[in-house]
């Protein structure tokens, strides 16, 4: 029997089959099945379909070591006597627009510091703001000089914001650090330590912590971007430079690595604008260990010292002088009585190490011999004259900062010569007013020479190859010989405005 013409009966058939597919459908996902030879698996469920809630995930962070280290961080608010020369905000080292003249600025202050009049004739006071932290649970503080220099008043307030009376107990200029003391509190003060086993690498975390603008504890983050940065020609500081943000008043504040101990004290900003543009450096943790240490001790940072004065040396000097590789730092003047004259050393010398220690450069070498106690003896490597020797200096006490003022050299016709194929005219010093007695002066210098690059109208020669000279003829056979030993360069000493140091001179043609 069929029911074709009944739509009824035949949308039932339908129904009833097309229920029957969807459970054997649903069968084979939930169970699997035979299909001939082929066997078809039971459905996974996803798991993000499951009912059970997923794991947390822990974001990477820096909240337990700042939770740690935070509170041993201190805002240090200074009193401090200004010169009519500031500006009455204590940014005496700002230009007329409020940017500062030095783009590696010193930050320590904060908004609104200092409440100076304009114009005054008088002493004024302002106020500072800068950073510390302690190092010890007796209350002594480390910090930055140029926060606390000139200070009537230290104030120091703690992350939890109680306040005490600071005393400094010694500052180091040279370095710009300071160790300030409160009254011990039983004991109980917060502190961190130097990091005094891993060097940072660059690429390495950093936190800085401190008090930008006055805001109080502040914590930013970033990287060891540089090692051995130069600032302002610091011949005692070797700058880790961070690219954490750091800004007016981070000053003395530290920077801390990941396992919560200080590799640096924040103390300079790059800035030409006066804020931070994300380059900022740091005094090694093991500048500050030596400095705290005798500060602690002494209230005063004593440095070794020979009495030379000293100058790179380039390729083309230590060509001239056959030391490779180019390292180490040249005598181009020996201090008269001092410890290097009564040694024997001379000028002309390169001093490559100290104490066996290798030395790179002049820097290098001032470091080593400052961390020789007065009275020590220092073991000197020299090279001297193609070999190498041993001289043994016992060091003096650095003297303080004395500069001396340099006579102009007004030159005079009289007396002139030219060097032939130099592009040099020069003339017998005694014969140039303030040139003094020694030496041959360098009246003319042609764009176009071989010397162009090396000298400058008023420098003086004091010797070439190693010889004193008095008149051109003198230069001019000392350049003939060293042609004739097919010599590419000779070592001038020459002295000028910048002092007396070494230069390599092209020997030119004859």
């Amino acid at each position: 029997m069929t029911f074709e013409n009944d739509p009824n009966q035949k949308t039932g058939i339908l129904s009833r089959h097309r229920n029957s597919l969807l459970a054997a459908v649903f069968g084979l996902g939930v169970a699997g099945a035979m299909v001939g030879n082929f066997v078809i698996a039971p459905s996974v469920t996803p798991a993000f379909a499951q009912s059970q809630p997923a794991p947390a995930v822990q974001p990477f962070g820096f909240a337990d070591i700042v939770q740690k280290v935070r509170p041993a961080v201190v805002s240090i608010k200074v009193k401090t006597e200004t010169s009519a020369a500031d500006d009455g905000n204590g940014n005496g080292d700002q230009g007329a627009d409020g940017a500062p003249v030095n783009p590696f600025e010193f930050f320590f202050n904060g908004p609104g510091a200092g409440n100076g009049m304009h114009g005054r004739p008088r002493k004024q006071f302002g106020m500072a703001l800068g950073s510390g932290f302690f190092i010890s649970a007796d209350g002594y503080i480390v910090t930055n000089n140029h926060v606390v220099d000139h200070a009537t008043e230290v104030d120091v307030v703690t992350d939890a914001g109680k306040t005490y009376t600071a005393k400094v107990i010694g500052v180091d200029p040279k370095t710009d650090l300071a160790l300030l003391k409160v009254k011990d509190d039983g004991g109980n003060f917060p502190f961190v330590e130097l990091e005094s086993q891993h060097e940072p690498r660059v690429g390495d975390w950093v936190l800085a912590v401190g008090n930008p603008y006055g805001l109080g504890g502040t914590v930013t983050a970033g990287i060891v971007s540089a090692r051995g940065r130069d600032l302002n020609n610091s011949t005692y500081n070797d700058f880790l430079q961070i690219d954490a943000p750091v800004n007016r008043g981070n000053s003395g504040g530290p920077t801390f690595d990941l396992s919560g101990r200080v590799i640096g004290v924040n103390t300079a900003i790059y800035s030409p604008s006066g804020g931070s543009i994300g380059i900022g450096f740091a005094i090694p943790a093991e500048t500050v260990a030596r400095v705290v240490s005798q500060l602690k001790a002494d209230g005063k940072v004593t440095r070794g010292y020979i009495g030379v004065q000293i100058q790179p040396i380039t390729p083309d000097i230590a060509d001239s002088i056959g030391l490779k590789p180019a390292s180490g730092a040249l005598i181009a003047e020996v201090t008269k009585n001092g410890p290097a004259a009564k040694a024997g050393l001379q000028t002309g010398e390169a001093i490559t190490a100290v104490n066996g220690k290798s030395v790179a450069d002049p820097r290098e070498l001032a470091r080593a011999i400052a961390d020789i106690k007065p009275g020590e003896t220092a073991e000197l490597t020299v090279w001297n004259n193609g070999k190498q020797e041993s001289v043994k200096v016992e060091t003096a006490k650095l003297p303080g900062d004395k500069q001396m003022a340099e006579a102009d050299s007004t030159q005079d016709d009289g007396g002139r010569a030219s060097v032939a194929g130099l592009g040099l005219q020069l003339a017998p010093a005694a014969t140039v007013a303030g040139a003094g007695k020694a030496g041959v002066v360098v009246t003319d210098v042609d764009p176009d020479g071989a010397a162009a690059e090396t000298l400058r109208p008023g420098d003086v020669i004091l010797d070439v190859a190693g010889k004193p000279v008095s008149n051109v003829q003198e230069v001019r056979q000392i350049l003939s010989e060293a042609r004739a030993d097919s010599k590419r360069t000779v070592l001038l000493r020459i002295h000028n405005d910048d002092g007396t140091h070494f230069v390599a001179l092209p020997v030119g043609k004859a």
